[in-house]
């Protein structure tokens, strides 16, 4: 009967629960975000010919194994990414708490207890000799009981915070997913500037063997009497502040292989044997398909994480709003008792309990706690419009970086394919005596500095398609959502 009746009060109150004070979340409009109808740049791909573009491994378009090999390396082993996942996981074991507080709960316990009445004697001699006579008795108590107990929300206080919980679980797999397509670009990009380091050593060096024969031609001369010593000395200056410049590319070269081991969860001379080997600076497609603005709302995961946090803020005012309103909550419990076992359920008793409390004063503090929670509400609304728009602007950025870097190397090829006839032509007419050194000089800084560009340039266009591919949300899959909460271990 206890049974029935405290089930029938739940029952009661689970409807009544359903009414939800506050504010009931509606994702803001792109319009209301300030997100236009397209860039205000030109895209490299016109929007009305971009076909879908999948580029989930947008690693794989660079055509380089070792590539490859690294940045998967990175999302499987980044510690910046463990560290999010083990975050992810905390946000799921509070969801499941804040969801365990829409249920009853339920305790049970048993007890046994063993009793001793000294109703009866009997005789006793002691180990002295002593007779004596004592009183005894015995008899035996079972008991088992439980109780349940359930706040039932009635103004929705208990789901707002289910609502809440829920918001931020899903900001953390979008934070999660944040931190992987950084930990992948990042990976990528000092795996870029490490082959650039390699490029201009090479420059380096071959321009320091041909200074070290201009050097000794100018000796000659100089010992011939067809020139002064101002040849040499040039000669020897020139050598000297290219060879100053090979230390700091080693030390950089060193600084951008030991990072990209670092990001992959190795040591900083892991990689310095596969990256040993010579290797272009890799190169993607000619065009990506950037697609239009609100894109952005859909594939970036720091703007769906943004947008989850103001979600999660917007269902915290309804949970300080319903501490404004009388608060429900139903106790039960059903005991019973006999001195067998056997007997132990022949007689139960049981008692119901429901207690409404309402704060009475309490100083405007649950007024405030209101007024406290809309304010971050708009706080995480102006983050989240903050997030929209530096989304945006990352894409015009690396647009307008790999228009830029592309021009930049044609114009370098160009300037490299002169200053090599340039200094080709100088060299010879220097041996025949038909120029002086500082001609000589200038084409030969000026060859060493086409090369340099050149290389910088395709540099910087692989780091700015990276940096387009980062900004587009490339690196996961948009179309499935949030990352769930691996299992442990």
């Amino acid at each position: 009967m206890v049974r029935s009746r405290i089930l029938l009060a739940l029952s009661v109150s689970l409807p009544i629960a359903a009414c939800s004070v506050g504010p009931n979340y509606h994702p803001a409009t792109p319009s209301t975000l300030g997100v236009p109808t397209a860039y205000s740049v030109s895209s490299p791909v016109p929007s009305k010919l971009q076909p879908p573009v999948d580029i989930t491994a947008w690693w794989a378009g660079f055509n380089d194994p070792l590539l490859v090999r690294i940045v998967e390396q990175a999302r499987a082993n980044n510690l910046d990414i463990a560290q999010a996942v083990a975050r992810l996981r905390q946000a799921r074991e509070s969801l499941i708490q804040s969801r365990a507080n829409l249920l009853p709960s339920v305790s049970g316990s048993a007890g046994y207890t063993r009793s001793i009445d000294f109703t009866g004697t009997s005789t006793v001699t002691l180990p002295d000799g002593t007779v004596t006579s004592i009183s005894r008795g015995s008899g035996d108590s079972f008991s088992v009981g439980g109780s349940a107990s359930y706040q039932v929300g009635l103004f929705g206080e208990v789901r707002r915070t289910v609502e809440a919980t829920s918001a931020r679980y899903a900001a953390s797999g979008y934070d999660l997913a944040t931190v992987q397509i950084s930990a992948e670009s990042e990976a990528a990009r000092n795996y870029v500037l490490a082959r650039l380091d390699q490029a201009q050593l090479k420059n380096a060096r071959d321009s320091l063997g041909i200074q070290d024969d201009n050097l000794e031609i100018a000796g000659f001369r100089v010992q011939a009497g067809l020139v002064s010593s101002l040849d040499s000395e040039q000669a020897r200056a020139q050598r000297a502040q290219t060879a100053a410049t090979i230390p700091t590319l080693e030390q950089n070269y060193n600084i951008a292989v030991s990072r990209v081991a670092v990001l992959t969860g190795q040591a900083p001379g892991a990689l310095k044997a596969d990256m040993e080997a010579l290797k272009p600076i890799p190169s993607g497609p000619a065009r990506v398909a950037v697609g239009i603005p609100a894109d952005t709302l859909r594939n970036r995961p720091d703007v769906r994480a943004a947008e989850r946090n103001l979600a999660a803020a917007t269902a915290q005012i309804g949970v300080a709003k319903a501490a404004l309103y009388p608060a429900l909550a139903i106790t039960g419990s059903v005991s019973t008792n006999a001195t067998a076992f056997g007997n132990l359920f022949q007689q139960i008793t049981g008692q119901l309990f429901a207690g409404l409390t309402q704060a009475i004063f309490n100083g405007g503090r649950l007024k405030a706690q209101v007024r406290s929670n809309e304010a971050a509400a708009d706080a995480a609304f102006a983050a989240y419009k903050g997030t929209v728009l530096t989304g945006l602007e990352d894409v015009e950025n690396a647009i307008v970086a790999l228009d830029a870097s592309k021009r930049r190397a044609v114009e370098f090829t160009i300037a490299l394919d002169a200053a090599n006839n340039s200094a080709i032509l100088s060299r010879s007419q220097y041996r025949a005596g038909l120029t002086d050194f500082t001609t000589l000089n200038t084409t030969e800084s000026s060859l060493l500095s086409a090369r340099n560009g050149l290389s910088q340039a395709q540099s910087d266009q692989a780091q700015a398609l990276i940096q387009l591919y980062l900004a587009l949300g490339g690196g996961w899959d948009a179309t499935a959502g949030a990352p769930q909460a691996p299992p442990k271990g």
